[in-house]
């Protein structure tokens, strides 16, 4: 499973063991800005894994300069490239374990493009022939969030990338107004 961040991943990971799956962890997420955030992520998804002693790799990269490069210019359809990076490193990863599927925890976000990430998914399984394993989990997002809470996890206020934190931050005009 791709994990993009502790909070997102704890929902999905319990409704994967609750049904006897065994999961394994990937942290490669190189859209993630500033350092600092990215940072407080990382180390929030170290203290979960301590706690519920999962099995994680770690591909810890810090990747904005090459996530600025291939979305400067195409900024309104960043996130496919986004989801693609990730999700192509956790396929071929998945391939070279011998893993029976991949997934990621994005799929717990009401704020991601779920069916793009589906989209996306399904053209990985393809190409790494490895099954996309496409559970929505987005009923969960709430009772992943009070988990976070109640473990005192740092819990990020944006997706990741800087146009997200950008969005995030900026109101954006109303039309009509001025």
């Amino acid at each position: 499973m791709h994990i993009c961040c502790a909070n997102c991943a704890l929902y999905p990971v319990s409704a994967l063991r609750g049904k006897g799956i065994a999961v394994e962890g990937l942290w490669f997420n190189p859209n993630i800005h500033p350092y600092t955030e990215y940072s407080n992520r990382l180390g929030a998804l170290k203290k979960l894994q301590d706690l519920w002693k999962l099995d994680i790799a770690y591909s810890d990269h810090y990747g904005l300069k090459e996530y600025l490069r291939n979305v400067v210019g195409n900024e309104d359809d960043r996130c496919a490239y986004c989801y693609t990076v990730r999700l192509e490193r956790t396929a071929g990863t998945a391939r070279e374990i011998n893993a029976d599927a991949f997934t990621t925890s994005l799929l717990v976000s009401p704020y991601q493009k779920f069916d793009k990430i589906l989209e996306i998914g399904r053209i990985l399984q393809e190409r790494y022939s490895v099954e996309f394993y496409a559970e929505d989990f987005r009923s969960g997002f709430n009772a992943g969030r009070k988990m976070s809470r109640d473990m005192g996890l740092y819990r990020q206020k944006y997706c990741g990338c800087i146009y997200s934190e950008m969005e995030r931050y900026i109101k954006k005009p109303v039309a009509g107004s001025t």
